[in-house]
């Protein structure tokens, strides 16, 4: 398990041992599906004949190596991918080769909804670590989504939620300075595995390099290590054998001015008839 020592930007804040592994046995007989539409239902409502629908698209599940692919930018895209374990993160790439991390993606979350109705992707989605991916013939979602109102306006619903994840993405990037938009990124990760009920006992885990979270926060890799070190000084962050824990979450949510309403994470009734 890799740890976190000074200066050393490449090396993980949090690692898993067998993300894999750990997430298949926690949901040992559940349907693979079934991540997703506990991810839909956080934001719409779903009957359950309309759930069962959902849970009988026909799907294959691929294991993808970190760093590998799940989309490319400029990508035709024919299927759509939802993880069931590990993570992954969506980038874009500069004229000039450098990379932004533009949102991170955990289990039960689909890879690419955004691509539903475009003919080619715009960005690309990796692993960050080894992750298993259920992948659905796109057309048998569209097909779905225009037979099922309540799934068409779940799957809407969780693209605008995406939206509204980049917006504050922007502001968090653009306007906070590095101490609270570390802090802002740390809490965000928290309160998200917390609605898909993936927080240990001790916490959690965030398994970035600290290259990779310069490049989600637009810092350098010695200011994102400078960073850690003042956040764990001021009490609210333990890092401890590669886990995340966090003394005093009030204060992180303070410092961060964390406000959770761009999340949206309870059922939207506006509009429902």
């Amino acid at each position: 398990m890799l740890q976190t020592h000074p200066g050393a930007g490449r090396q993980a804040l949090g690692s898993v041992a067998d993300p894999l592994a750990r997430t298949a046995s926690e949901n040992s007989g559940a349907h693979p599906l079934q991540l997703l539409l506990r991810k839909l239902e956080t934001h719409a409502l779903i009957p359950n004949v309309d759930g069962e629908a959902l849970l009988a698209l026909p799907h294959r599940i691929a294991t993808i190596e970190p760093q590998g692919y799940v989309v490319r930018e400029g990508d035709c895209p024919n299927m759509t991918g939802v993880l069931l374990a590990g993570f992954a993160f969506r980038q874009k790439l500069t004229g000039q080769g450098t990379r932004q991390i533009v949102a991170l993606q955990i289990p039960g979350d689909p890879l690419d909804f955004q691509n539903l109705f475009f003919d080619h992707s715009d960005h690309s989605v990796q692993a960050l670590t080894r992750a298993r991916v259920a992948l659905i013939p796109r057309v048998q979602v569209q097909r779905l989504m225009a037979s099922r109102p309540s799934i068409n306006r779940a799957i809407v619903t969780s693209a605008l939620v995406e939206a509204s994840i980049s917006r504050e993405w922007i502001v968090n990037i653009g306007r906070r300075d590095a101490r609270s938009r570390l802090a802002h990124m740390l809490c965000e990760w928290l309160v998200r595995l917390e609605a898909q009920g993936l927080i240990e006992e001790y916490g959690c885990e965030l398994p970035m390099t600290q290259e990779q979270i310069a490049d989600a926060l637009g810092l350098t890799s010695v200011h994102v290590n400078r960073m850690l070190k003042i956040l764990e000084g001021e009490g609210v962050l333990l890092r401890d054998r590669g886990r995340l824990s966090f003394p005093d979450r009030e204060k992180l949510l303070e410092l961060a001015k964390f406000n959770p309403r761009y999340l949206h994470l309870c059922p939207q009734q506006t509009g429902v008839i």
